[in-house]
């Protein structure tokens, strides 16, 4: 179990591909507005909407094609203008397509990222942002073009993860049939619905953990108790 979480948090980067990324679907999930104005030949979003936008693009892979685009936003008016960075995309496996692409808040914090893995085309994973850090990522293990997967931050760090083995939810209703809950990186306890019920039929825990857990609550009783 102690390699579990590291195998959910990665996706394994495989394969190339030239279509424009297409949306994942998010049961249940809100809605959060681009920031940007359509979309252009390379599948980018980090596009101009109105006057008031500054884009830039830089080739960090030195091919002399760029790979990366940034587009920011005047904010503010007279000598209170200032330019904000609302958008940016890059090209991760120079095949002239863009794979992700994160939109910022007006304060230039990161508010929303779309990432396409394998680079099949389809957009596989979303990770939405409170505050500037990370607080739910939603990714379609499977590529069938479904959230399956939803991880839960608390303080930049993953707390719990709800997945949909049976491939149950739809668009309208997120369907979790694995609940996983970690702590100091690793997975403490996994509940798995197995009737399709909606509630946890079996738990599976750390035991070490929560031997481990009980030794030290006893040692502190026994130091607690000596004073």
């Amino acid at each position: 179990m102690k390699t579990l979480v590291l195998c959910l948090l990665s996706v394994v980067v495989v394969g190339c591909g030239s279509k424009d990324p297409k949306p994942v679907t998010s049961p249940g999930a809100e809605q959060s507005e681009s920031t940007s104005g359509g979309e252009v030949a390379d599948g980018g979003r980090c596009v101009p909407n109105g006057a008031g936008y500054e884009v830039t693009e830089y080739d960090t892979s030195g091919d002399n094609t760029p790979d990366v685009r940034k587009l920011f936003r005047t904010m503010g008016e007279g000598s209170l203008a200032r330019l904000v960075l609302v958008c940016r995309e890059a090209d991760l496996n120079a095949d002239g397509r863009k794979d992700i692409v994160r939109l910022y808040t007006a304060e230039g914090r990161p508010m929303r990222e779309e990432a396409d893995r394998d680079f099949d085309g389809r957009i596989d994973e979303v990770t939405h942002f409170t505050d500037g850090r990370v607080r739910l990522q939603e990714i379609d293990t499977s590529g069938n073009g479904m959230i399956d997967t939803k991880i839960y931050y608390e303080n930049g760090q993953p707390e719990r993860a709800e997945r949909d083995m049976g491939n149950r939810s739809t668009a309208d209703t997120w369907q979790p049939d694995r609940w996983e809950y970690y702590a100091d990186g690793r997975t403490v306890r996994i509940g798995t619905d197995i009737n399709g019920d909606g509630k946890v039929d079996r738990w599976d825990r750390d035991e070490e953990r929560l031997r481990n857990s009980a030794l030290a609550n006893q040692r502190s009783a026994d130091e607690t108790a000596s004073q």
